[in-house]
């Protein structure tokens, strides 16, 4: 979807992430999401190397499996209320833009690897920000 297909795909990941996890006991939430990362990473790397090669494109905007893999690790240990999944959302996609170091340098691995990663980058310091802002009461 345009405008930002990046932001569209965090969006419909946060959303599904919402969904799946409000009917899932809270002792499964952090296995099940961790699990979801890592088949999206296995997936994702491959196929975002092909679109990237199929489109001549380097990271081609289309492409948003790596959103959602980011977006899923900022999202880990995440309480399912709005006001955390949305801090987490805004978060992700603050780092994901400004791409802070030593996020950025992981663009410049190659092909997929380098697509997927530098997203899982910035899903680490979204993760990191959102469970400081819960810790100390900023988002509840």
């Amino acid at each position: 979807m345009r405008p930002g297909p990046g932001t569209w795909g965090s969006l419909a990941t946060v959303l599904l992430w919402w969904l799946l996890a409000s009917h899932l006991p809270p002792v499964a939430r952090i296995p099940v999401i961790v699990l979801l990362i890592a088949g999206v990473v296995a997936i994702g790397i491959p196929a975002a190397t092909l679109e990237e090669r199929g489109c001549g494109k380097k990271d081609p905007s289309h492409v948003v499996i790596d959103e959602v893999a980011g977006q899923l690790l900022t999202l880990v240990a995440c309480p399912i209320v709005w006001q955390a999944l949305l801090a987490g959302f805004i978060l992700f996609r603050a780092f994901d833009i400004v791409k802070p170091p030593p996020v950025r340098s992981l663009e410049r691995l190659p092909e997929g690897t380098g697509i997927v990663v530098d997203d899982l980058g910035a899903g680490v310091y979204g993760l990191i920000v959102l469970q400081l802002l819960l810790h100390f009461g900023v988002v509840r």
